[in-house]
This record gives structure tokens, C-alpha cells and sequence, in this order.
């Protein structure tokens, strides 16, 4: 399973995950719905929802962190797969937290142009979606916060000893 930072037995880091890219979405609709309309009550959506990704975000990241530090093992594909997801995910948060940044001040107004946070905010959910592409890599290939079956664990051995077994016979031919 590899996850370190569980409860009862389900890894953390997969349940936060959902929350910011909730809030990174909201966030490039609200500017989306701002640019189009120029509403204070979409930039105020855009900014609420920015502040609640980059918050849930580095939530996410703390047992994700623990997670590939501690519980992926050194030798697996899957701690280079975890290295990009993370670098992915810190440039997404990256991108948000500077239109944060840009826009926080303007919750009252003054109206302020949407195209900085919009460009961000699309550029930020382009790179969530590498990011959870990888994640999801980690899950399905690497079984990383997944409880295997005992029949699972066997076939899953069994199909390792293939691999390698192939691997030999293809270097010694």
C-alpha cells in the first residue's frame, strides 16, 4: 500500500486531493464568468475559491509528501512518477498562489482585468490535469494507497517474476 498517513487503514492523501482541484477549478470558472461579465461577485467567487485551493492544496500535500518520502520504496518506478506528480502539483500551486496574490486585494474592488487570473488560473488547471494524471498513475500502476487482496499480492508477485524472467532471457539472448 505504501501510504503512511492513513486513517483506519484508508490513505489521506487520496481523500484531500479532490479539494483543491475543486478549488482551482472554481477558481478559472469564476474568472471565466468575470471576464465575460465584468460582475464583482465573480471575481469575489474566483478569489474565495482560489484561497480555498491553495489552502486545501497544502493540506493535500502534507501525507502526500510523508507518503513518498517515507512509504514509497526507493527502488520503485514510483518515486520518480511521485517526484513529477509533486513538481507538478507545486507549480499549480505556484500559479494560483500568484493570482492570489494579484487579486486578494481587489475583493472590495476596484475592478481589476480578468486576463492575469484567467491566464493563470488555465495554465494552473492544464498542469493539475499532468499532475493528476500521475497521481492516478500511482494508484493504477504502482498501487500506491491500495490495499491489495491476498489473491491480488500473488498475482500481482507472479506477474513481477514474468517481467524479470523476461528481462533475463532477453538479456542473455
Amino acid at each position: 500500500m505504501y501510504s503512511k498517513v492513513t486513517i483506519a487503514g484508508h490513505p489521506v492523501h487520496p481523500m484531500l486531493v479532490g479539494y483543491p482541484v475543486a478549488g482551482y477549478t472554481g477558481t478559472l470558472v469564476g474568472f471565466a464568468v468575470y471576464a465575460a461579465n465584468g460582475q464583482q461577485f465573480w471575481l469575489n467567487f474566483a478569489i474565495a475559491l482560489n484561497i480555498a485551493g491553495v489552502g486545501t492544496a497544502l493540506l493535500a500535500a502534507l501525507p502526500g509528501l510523508v507518503d513518498w518520502a517515507f512509504g514509497i520504496p526507493r527502488t520503485s518506478g514510483a518515486k520518480t512518477v511521485g517526484l513529477v506528480h509533486a513538481g507538478l502539483n507545486v507549480a499549480a500551486l505556484a500559479l494560483f498562489a500568484i493570482s492570489l496574490g494579484l487579486y486578494a486585494s481587489h475583493w472590495d474592488g476596484p475592478a481589476m482585468s480578468a486576463t492575469p487570473g484567467l491566464a493563470l488560473a488555465a495554465a494552473g488547471v492544464a498542469v493539475t490535469i499532468g499532475a493528476s494524471f500521475l497521481g492516478s498513475m500511482l494508484m493504477q500502476d504502482y498501487h500506491v494507497g491500495i490495499r491489495l487482496t491476498p489473491t491480488q499480492e500473488r498475482d500481482e508477485l507472479a506477474v513481477q517474476n514474468a517481467q524479470l524472467l523476461r528481462i533475463h532471457h532477453d538479456r542473455a539472448a
